[in-house]
């Protein structure tokens, strides 16, 4: 039997070389195409700054910006007026000669260049109040005005402003590890975010009378300045969101006596600006643990509308190490306060809302803001801030620091659909989540979308799992909570449809055409799939914490997310970077053949060619024994029954002089090749079905891949008959592609049939 070996071998080798010095000519040569080479031609080199570990370097640096600020609200005029003094520390290793300084609010300028960005055409239905803003009302202007740049004396500062960016020219340049103190005046006209769109500013009821101001951007604040880019230059366009520096704020807010304030930081002074009942439900419900407590309810609130004061009260907050400051003011809040635990602290879930939030508010909105704050925090860190507001505005979904906007209205008796209901906890999970990406991990949303949408999307997807396991009530009827991001098949139509209007995840969302699915959906399902079927829980849980408690209260980079999950897991996930992150590539894994075979001592005329294309003879080879399969001419099935070392002489008496008996020897032989349609590699999952009903889940591993991108076959023997072969049984890769999932292949039914069969009787 060692002659056979050695023959075989000897075979092995003359195909090899033989395949090398194909028609004696010299091949052309290619680069590395392997899906599975480094990601070096893609990542920042590492550095002093970002190590190779994903975690912070030595020399890692970021500045600190410090804000003081008197606000008031003018109800009337729908302008908020504002004073600042800013402290800006400067801890990089470099002079900087002037400050740049984000003005948000100029992309509501009436000849803001960011109204020009889109092409446009004349639509085919068209709302009456969008005739009247389109072609008739005038435009609405709602840029800062700044009335003054000043320095901490007094003294004027020459500033230009260009688009939302506006640059501070100093008098002496701002030394390594020194501060530098300027003033700014500004006010601006609140747009109507109901009718005019916007990420802030006022829903007009016109029922009553009043608004409900949720406001953001206000204010002029600092630009990022780093070791990745300087300065942070990319101007506001609308999608790409906020840079930001960490500091401590100090807000006084001016606003109608009548009017609740909600705020990023503690409320300093509560006991000036709430009556004598309202102060004494705020300091019960710093304790209560059990259910929300109303400040104000839905009677007082109701009875407020009417009111209009002319007097005023200021709200004085304080927010330590914050990237930005938020606040909501009316006077029809109706505004509820629960304690929670969440490690050693104790936060307050708050919720306010105006009385056409309920009954839906009142039920779901502190639920939903509790178990974001539980169950971010067991993914990441504790959650470190002192409260977490939901705030209730329509049409909106968007967050700050300890507080957010959200969604979800009942129509006018009261009545909501699950659509409402899931989406307003749905929106109130995300937004609440994005206190820890990015208003924690601070990542660059401005360039990377991904980093704060797709994150927070993928932990938003955990806590929705566990909302309806905590509250099975609100799911009724249902096996789990119905999230619409996350679950790997929600996203083929999306990998699956036109690549000209697909981008790749590592792209500016100003560029993308589907921002939806590109920063937010994909990357949660992608994160998912690497959770649930590439790396493990266990594995993926330590190194999802061990990434969000490195870049706690700094700015990560993509590389340093990608590199941390590697460094924390020992597993080397390139591979999928590279497909998921910097492709548009689809998952797409077929059957293409199921060949049973035997082994028999005569060869067929494919063997007997192939000797002969390498001069041999069969007398060379006398121990050689042959695969015969289903496709060759001298097959037969029944020698294939129970039998795979057919007639073989040569095996059979091997068998005996080794002592190996015939019931050691499976009774089938199969061999499955494998095809890979689809651009990305993933790990193969496969279900096997055999004849007595049994059924077996093989997951072998992306590696398979490495050599043939196209297709690779595996060996299967056993004791059973094989009947059938499943790739991807649970559809958890997000296969594009189900028809060639399946072996023997399943008829698949055509949309009309399923129609029909829908509406059928």
């Amino acid at each position: 039997m060692k002659n056979l070996k050695s023959q075989s071998s000897l075979l092995t080798l003359i195909l090899f070389f033989s395949l090398m010095f194909l028609n004696g000519q010299t091949q052309k040569g290619h680069s590395n195409n392997s899906k599975f080479k480094q990601l070096y031609d893609q990542f920042a080199d590492p550095n002093k700054y970002h190590n190779a570990s994903g975690s912070p370097g030595v020399e890692y640096f970021q500045q600190k910006v410090d804000y003081v600020m008197d606000l008031e609200l003018d109800d009337e005029n729908s302008r908020l007026y504002g004073e600042e003094i800013i402290t800006y520390t400067n801890n990089s290793p470099d002079r900087l000669p002037y400050l740049w300084i984000q003005l948000d609010q100029n992309i509501r300028k009436k000849d803001a260049p960011a109204l020009e960005k889109n092409g446009s055409s004349n639509s085919a239905t068209l709302r009456p109040s969008s005739f009247v803003s389109n072609y008739i009302n005038e435009p609405f202007d709602g840029g800062f005005i700044i009335d003054w740049v000043k320095d901490k004396d007094g003294n004027p500062l020459p500033y230009q402003i260009n688009q939302t960016m506006m640059r501070i020219d100093l008098t002496k340049a701002i030394e390594p590890g020194s501060s530098y103190v300027f003033q700014i005046k500004w006010w601006y006209n609140i747009n109507d975010h109901v009718e005019k769109r916007g990420r802030s500013g006022f829903e007009f009821f016109e029922e009553d009378g009043n608004k409900a101001y949720v406001i953001a951007q206000f204010f002029p604040r600092l630009c990022v300045y780093n070791d990745v880019e300087g300065w942070q230059n990319y101007q506001f366009w609308g999608n790409g969101e906020f840079a930001l520096e960490f500091g401590d704020y100090e807000v006084n807010i001016t606003v109608p006596s009548d009017h609740i304030v909600e705020a990023t930081g503690s409320l300093l002074n509560p006991k000036d600006v709430l009556n004598k009942e309202e102060y004494k439900r705020f300091i019960a419900s710093e304790n209560n643990f059990e259910e929300p407590i109303l400040i104000v309810n839905q009677e007082e609130a109701i009875a407020k509308e009417s009111l209009f004061s002319k007097k005023k009260n200021i709200w004085k907050y304080y927010a330590k190490n914050v990237r930005d400051f938020g606040f909501a003011s009316s006077r029809k809040f109706i505004w509820e306060r629960q304690a929670v635990q969440v490690g050693s602290q104790k936060v307050m879930a708050v919720s306010i809302y105006p009385k056409e939030g309920n009954p839906l508010w009142e039920e779901y909105s502190t639920k939903a803001v509790i178990q974001t704050l539980k169950t971010y925090s067991k993914f990441t860190f504790d959650y470190p801030y002192p409260k977490a507001v939901s705030v209730h505005a329509k049409n909106q979904g968007m967050e700050y620091p300890m507080i957010c906007w959200n969604y979800g209205r009942p129509d006018e008796n009261g009545n909501y659909s699950d659509r409402t209901k899931f989406g307003m906890i749905s929106v109130i999970i995300h937004e609440v989540g994005h206190n820890f990406f990015p208003m924690i991990v601070n990542s660059y949303e401005r360039q990377w979308g991904w980093m704060d949408e797709g994150l927070d999307t993928f932990v938003q997807y955990l806590t929705e799992q566990e909302f309806g396991e905590t509250y099975p009530e609100a799911i009724p009827g249902l096996s789990k909570y119905p999230s619409r991001r996350g679950n790997p098949q929600n996203i083929v139509p999306y990998m699956a449809g036109d690549q000209d209007f697909i981008s790749p995840i590592m792209s500016n969302p100003e560029n993308v055409y589907q921002l939806g699915p590109n920063a937010y959906a994909k990357p949660a399902t992608a994160l998912n799939i690497l959770r649930e079927t590439v790396m493990g829980r266990e594995a993926f849980d330590y190194a999802f914490k061990t990434y969000s408690k490195r870049w706690m209260f700094k700015h990560p980079t993509p590389e340093d997310f990608f590199r941390t999950m590697e460094d924390a897991s020992a597993i080397d996930l390139d591979w999928f970077w590279r497909g998921w992150f910097y492709t548009t590539d689809a998952v797409d894994i077929g059957v293409k053949k199921v060949n049973k075979y035997y082994y028999s001592d005569t060869p067929d005329e494919k063997a007997k060619a192939r000797l002969e294309s390498f001069g041999y003879n069969l007398e060379d080879l006398p121990e050689i024994v042959f695969k015969i399969d289903n496709n060759s001419e001298l097959y037969d099935p029944n020698v294939a029954v129970n039998n795979p070392i057919g007639n073989s002489k040569i095996i059979k008496d091997y068998l005996k002089q080794e002592q190996i008996t015939s019931d050691k020897v499976p009774n089938y032989f199969y061999e499955i090749e494998f095809e890979k349609p689809g651009g990305l590699v993933m790990p193969l999952i496969v279900e096997y079905s055999y004849a007595d009903g049994s059924k077996e889940r093989v997951t072998y591993p992306v590696q398979l891949w490495r050599k043939n991108d196209a297709s690779v076959k595996k060996i299967i023997t056993s004791n059973k008959e094989l009947i059938g072969v499943t790739i991807d049984p649970d559809q958890e890769t997000a296969d594009v592609n189900s028809d060639n999932n399946s072996w023997p292949k399943k008829e698949s039914t055509s949309d009309f049939d399923r129609f029909k069969e829908k509406i059928k009787g």
